[in-house]
């Protein structure tokens, strides 16, 4: 193979990389560089939370250090038998490509992965050099997120945890036995270990020793993980109720999913499914109704037959559809939990309706001045001076929210 120039191992291993969800670094412990010591903030201006249409933050260098796998799963463009090109930075490529785009203002931090090479310890021994030489030789103080590898050793985690603000694994699919068909060189067990170990060592580094002091920080950003939707035959309902048991058991700062959508040719093993982004963009939806809105799995599951959620309307305009009955809420008299299931409705919008009533009677046009989605609330609602009247009732009302039908093409 003919040697590649650091500019084509970056459009390779930059491309390669989109199909690892990130964020930014909210969570994390400030740090900048002001008193002159360093380089680059994971603070204020130094992170900027710029998101892409698919809700993706897009403001750090996000890269794989190489797309070589010896790993063969099934729904992996980088598995071993996948033909795509290949690349490989060094561990000097990485950090000079870091400090370089940083200084230029291009990023505000390194959001980092891997194909495993030789090993899963060779290949996290790496990713931590890169941690560990920007930190201590750069001093670069920026942002930087590590996708780590749940078989490697725990003591190369731990490293990683000291020195990145943020460490993911990935959970891949919603059930050990999606992992074990599609991934069998990968072990269900290991990985959740592997996330424990995050947590537990997180946790100890808030205790303070018998002498007052606290030891370093570890992952202040907390940790997260990436679920693979459409490479298994798992509904919605199993992917929502895997991601609640994940938040309760390994406090997860979020479950990322990245839709994927097998190629359908005859030696393909994986099935066809739903239209992926639509589906991955419902589960965020429903994801922030279960963390945020003091929703139930079952409520929102629950609405069609099959555990899948409408890809038509919102998770939360889709429960107010089936739930009629409830309607229309009075903005003056509802609870905050009633409240906060209203369609267009979101917290910031409550939480100033709960502040303004108690001082006068609110009215439709204070409800709009408030931040609401009146075109989905006004017929879920009360207000003085405004009734939906029969709408909410309405056997079209459906029809109002979901978009118009679309002539398919025959070529």
């Amino acid at each position: 193979m003919a040697k590649q120039s650091l500019e084509q191992k970056l459009a390779i291993l930059s491309d390669a990389a989109k199909y690892d969800a990130s964020c930014a670094s909210s969570g994390s412990s400030r740090r900048d560089s002001r008193d002159g010591k360093g380089l680059g903030s994971n603070d204020g201006s130094g992170i900027c939370h710029a998101y892409a249409p698919d809700g993706r933050c897009i403001s750090l260098l996000k890269i794989l250090m190489t797309n070589f796998c010896i790993y063969d799963c099934s729904y992996c463009i980088n598995r071993v038998s996948s033909n795509v090109e290949r690349a490989r930075f060094s561990v000097d490529e990485v950090v000079k490509l870091t400090i370089e785009f940083y200084r230029r203002n291009y990023i505000e931090g390194l959001f980092l992965s891997s194909g495993v090479i030789r090993s899963p310890d060779a290949t996290m021994s790496d990713m931590v050099r890169i941690a560990r030489k920007l930190r201590h030789e750069e001093n670069f103080r920026g942002y930087i997120h590590l996708k780590t590898i749940p078989d490697a050793a725990p003591e190369l985690i731990a490293e990683a945890g000291l020195l990145a603000d943020r460490l993911s694994i990935n959970v891949e699919l919603p059930s050990d036995a999606a992992v074990k068909q599609y991934a069998p060189e990968k072990k269900p067990e290991q990985i959740r270990k592997a996330m424990a170990d995050v947590r537990m060592r997180k946790e100890a580094g808030k205790e303070s020793s018998f002498s007052g002091k606290r030891p370093p920080r570890f992952a202040p950003a907390g940790q997260s993980t990436q679920m693979i939707i459409g490479a298994d035959g798992s509904n919605d309902a199993a992917v929502l109720g895997q991601s609640t048991r994940l938040y309760a058991s390994y406090g997860l700062k979020r479950v990322y999913y990245s839709a994927f959508s097998p190629i359908p040719d005859s030696s393909s093993k994986l099935p066809l499914v739903r239209p992926p982004l639509q589906r991955e963009h419902r589960l965020y939806q429903a994801d922030w109704l279960l963390r945020f809105y003091d929703f139930q799995l079952d409520e929102i599951t629950s609405v069609s037959v099959d555990g899948n959620l409408d890809l038509e309307v919102d998770p939360k305009l889709a429960w107010a559809l089936v739930n009629r009955h409830v309607f229309p809420l009075d903005v003056n008299r509802a609870s905050r939990e009633m409240l906060l299931r209203v369609p267009g409705f979101g917290v910031k919008t409550v939480n100033r309706i709960l502040t303004t009533r108690r001082h006068r009677a609110l009215r439709y046009e204070d409800i709009t001045r408030m931040g609401a989605a009146m075109k989905k609330a006004r017929s879920f609602i009360t207000a003085e001076g405004w009734s939906p009247g029969a709408l909410v009732d309405s056997a079209n009302l459906r029809a109002r929210f979901a978009p118009p039908p679309e002539q398919l093409s025959l070529f």
